[in-house]
């Protein structure tokens, strides 16, 4: 018999050409387990029933003739319409019986796939494949049932008949409408896979690219433990892994960020069917839900797959995997496999659009949470608790409620932005607003409380994870580029970046690498906590609370427990609190290093001064009080110091992770706030102590210049630096003697004021003659065109700008080369 006329055919029997015969999934998994399993990919067996099955079954009683008549009258836009037509064609299915012909070979299978694991009845899953999902552009993901852990020949066939009535629930209905399908043009296949035991480890879902940005260099994994329906439903924050392809490909350990969910519950399997809650204990609560081993594998499988497919359609075809542990055998497996709808289209990588809201005030969020997607929107607030309520939404209006699932899909269609209590960037909401390109905010926790009906807000997730919402309508601009009429400089441009979560968004800027990117943000967003007060912790937890004994830190033990205490919330899972900060700072810069490798990404050591050290966890025990901390202990003065040394040394092993562990060796170090070329020498020999030697690796070391005396003696500071950066507000404020941080003199400060033109052009003529670098990473060209185009013409080999001034200062420049 011929293949398109079989009833049930293996996963090996079938590849991605069948989707017409058996899905999107299933033909994806035959694909995997045909050509891929040889390359160490594991896939659990199975078979699916084809689409001649289905309408076999469909024609057996005429199912579709009365199917058409309940259609008759469809009118999605009405909810009640939608439910009610939909329930009667499930009813009608769920009616009648599976042809014994066609129950016969489900049956024979299923006993084929049971002794094949050496099991009487193995358990399976049982999932639904549609003839028209899963092509780019029109993601059919979730729209139809699933049933896990099937045991038996009759749990088996009921099961199928479920997934068979699933064809037409209200959102697959919906969406088929909204997708330009017939309602009767689409298939059913049903696949029966090998039940992996994840209720008793782990799942999760991985990606061949960065969801929020597109960018196609790394791999993003979202675990967590049980079954993967947790994380689909928004009830944990996932283990969330992203690697680095680049690197993972030449043997790098590449796994350049980990981030511990909050993960308090997990779905397991009821004895008496169905799936149940299950909390999870407070040891395993701080641990990853995979090794670094597990998920170096995964993510080998994952490049192995995108590689596979995108040879297969002669185009990048970038993956949405899911992926499970058994927890008997602790052994990985991929489960099913689609390529991702989005950012796979072509238009996108030529074009790019910058969200800014344009309000001139500082105003402050009510709200903040998990961002999705670069979009801003406003609208009217509705919010909608239950499915029975959808038909109360309107056009135009944004959802706020505690999650979504597949069945709010005809309503957050119509929604200008979505907003929830609950979830992360891998949970229902994000999925769906993702594919729609809407704004959408997770995570909120308390929306659906602070927020009222009706009221109008804005909706912000333009700046990276950190979605907020503000009340009202703030005016915002839409402004996109066509990157290909973009022109090219002489001149270098670089950005200024301090976000690790803006830097796949910001690599697709026209650029040419990055000329600062600051250790500040990392330390006081991602870590929070003094470096000293990690370095000295075992110190610190060992001074007892409940006496008054005199203490060198000069304030009260139970004080320091207190700060003991937000350690150990923040350091989860770590017994070296000194690793914990090694780890952050490196994988924070690494994501930057990675965003734009192989390009240069200028890394500045830590530049607080003492006040704002002293605002970190733990700082007042460390800090002076300073009465002019901009002309204090910073920069250079602070590394060789004895007391601050042991956190220098932190900050340069965890630059030595980025650039050797992870192998990125893009990474160039920069020096700020050095006086003097004494201090310079100091600098880079305690470097060379903790495993950051110039030279090594090819290892360039740069020196701010922004003091006076980096200017007056740059040949001396060249000799021992490789080049020099330019920080025009210290120069600026140290050259006319102005404290930048008092507001009664800011307006004599101005970087274009004559003394601060002749300083720069003596340090362009000095790098120019010594060969050495010379860039800019001030604020100074981002604000002024015309400073920028005097950079220009003095020979300026770069200049790094915000990423907002990028486009707007390449095209002001191109017009003034001409």
């Amino acid at each position: 018999m011929k293949k398109n006329k079989k009833y049930i055919l293996w996963f090996k029997e079938v590849n991605k050409e069948d989707v017409g015969l058996v899905g999107g999934k299933n033909a994806s998994l035959g694909e995997m387990v045909s050509n891929l399993s040889k390359k160490g990919v594991s896939v659990p067996n199975g078979f699916a029933t084809t689409s001649f099955a289905f309408w076999h079954f469909m024609n057996n009683k005429k199912l579709t003739d009365k199917i058409k008549i309940i259609f008759s009258d469809l009118d999605v836009d009405n909810i009640k319409n939608l439910q009610e037509r939909g329930k009667k064609v499930r009813k009608l299915i769920l009616r009648n019986s599976i042809p014994k012909d066609l129950e016969k070979e489900i049956l024979e299978s299923y006993h084929k796939l049971s002794k094949e694991y050496k099991e009487k009845f193995t358990d399976v899953a049982v999932r639904t494949s549609a003839t028209a999902e899963d092509l780019p552009g029109a993601s059919f993901a979730g729209q139809y049932s699933t049933y896990l852990n099937v045991r038996g020949d009759r749990e088996l066939i009921n099961a199928v008949k479920k997934c068979l009535s699933s064809l037409f629930t209200d959102r697959a209905i919906f969406y088929r409408v909204q997708n330009n399908f017939n309602q009767l043009d689409v298939a059913l296949s049903v696949g029966i896979q090998k039940m992996v035991r994840s209720d008793i480890a782990s799942s999760g879902v991985m990606f061949s690219l960065d969801t929020e940005s597109g960018f196609k260099d790394v791999i993003l994994i979202n675990g967590s433990y049980g079954l993967g329906e947790m994380i689909v439903q928004g009830g944990v924050t996932p283990d969330e892994f992203y690697i680095f392809k680049p690197m993972l490909r030449k043997g790098y350990p590449a796994i350049i960020s980990k981030n511990l969910g909050k993960k308090e519950q997990k779905f397991v399997y009821n004895k008496k069917g169905g799936i149940k809650k299950q909390e999870i204990s407070a040891k395993d609560q701080i641990k990853f839900c995979l090794t670094d081993k597990e998920i170096l594998t995964l993510s080998k499988w994952a490049d192995i797959i995108e590689k596979h497919y995108s040879e297969k359609m002669g185009k990048w075809m970038p993956m949405d995997m899911e992926w499970a542990k058994d927890g008997k055998t602790n052994k990985l497996f991929i489960v099913q496999a689609r390529p991702e709808t989005i950012h796979s289209k072509e238009e996108s990588k030529n074009y790019y659009e910058e969200c800014q809201l344009k309000s001139s005030k500082q105003i402050s969020p009510i709200l903040t949470g998990v961002a999705v997607g670069n979009k801003i929107a406003v609208g009217k607030v509705k919010k909608i608790f239950s499915v029975s309520k959808l038909k109360k939404f309107r056009k135009g209006e944004i959802l706020v409620t505690k999650m979504t699932d597949p069945d709010w899909v005809p309503i957050m269609k119509i929604a200008s932005a979505i907003i929830t209590d609950e979830g992360s960037r891998s949970c229902h909401a994000a999925i769906v607003s993702r594919e729609l390109g809407i704004p959408c905010l997770v995570g909120t926790k308390s929306a659906t409380e602070i927020l009222k009906d009706n009221e109008v807000v804005t909706v912000d997730c333009s700046q990276g994870l950190n979605g907020k919402i503000f009340q009202g309508d703030v005016p915002f601009v839409v402004k996109k580029y066509n990157l290909k009429k973009i022109p090219k400089l002489k001149t270098k441009i670089m950005i200024n970046l301090a976000v690790p979560d803006i830097a796949f968004k910001s690599s697709f800027l026209p650029q040419d690498g990055v000329g600062l990117a600051r250790e500040e943000f990392i330390i006081s967003e991602k870590i929070r906590i003094h470096p000293l007060a990690l370095y000295h912790y075992k110190e610190l937890k060992s001074l007892n609370s409940k006496t008054q004994a005199p203490n060198k830190f000069n304030i009260q033990n139970s004080e320091i427990q207190n700060i003991v205490k937000q350690i150990d919330d923040i350091t989860l899972g770590y017994k070296d609190k000194k690793q914990f900060f090694i780890d952050k700072l490196s994988e924070g810069v690494a994501v930057i290093a990675s965003a734009f490798y192989p390009k240069d990404v200028i890394v500045r050591f830590s530049d607080f001064k003492t006040n704002e050290y002293r605002g970190l966890i733990g700082g007042e025990l460390f800090e002076p009080k300073e009465s002019n901390p901009m002309l204090g202990w910073r920069g250079a003065s602070r590394y060789y110091d004895s007391k601050f040394e042991p956190a220098f040394g932190m900050e340069c092993k965890a630059m030595k992770k980025a650039r050797e562990v992870f192998g990125l060796k893009n990474i160039v170090m920069m020096i700020p706030f050095c006086r003097t070329v004494e201090e310079g020498k100091k600098v880079i020999k305690l470097m060379k102590k903790y495993g950051l030697e110039q030279g090594k690796d090819g290892l360039r070391v740069y020196v701010m210049c922004e003091i006076p005396s980096n200017v007056i003696l740059a040949d001396k500071f060249l000799e021992i630096f490789d080049g020099f950066s330019i920080g025009s507000n210290d120069l600026t404020q140290l050259s006319l003697g102005i404290d930048r941080d008092n507001a009664n003199i800011t307006h004599i400060s101005d970087e274009r004021d004559d003394t601060i033109k002749e300083m720069l052009q003596r340090v362009i003529y000095s790098c120019k003659k010594k060969k050495k670098y010379c860039g800019i990473c001030g604020q100074a060209p981002s604000d002024y065109p015309k400073f920028a185009e005097f950079l220009m013409e003095k020979g300026i080999e770069s200049m790094s700008l915000s990423p907002d001034t990028v486009i707007k200062t390449i095209l002001s420049l191109a017009k003034k080369s001409k």
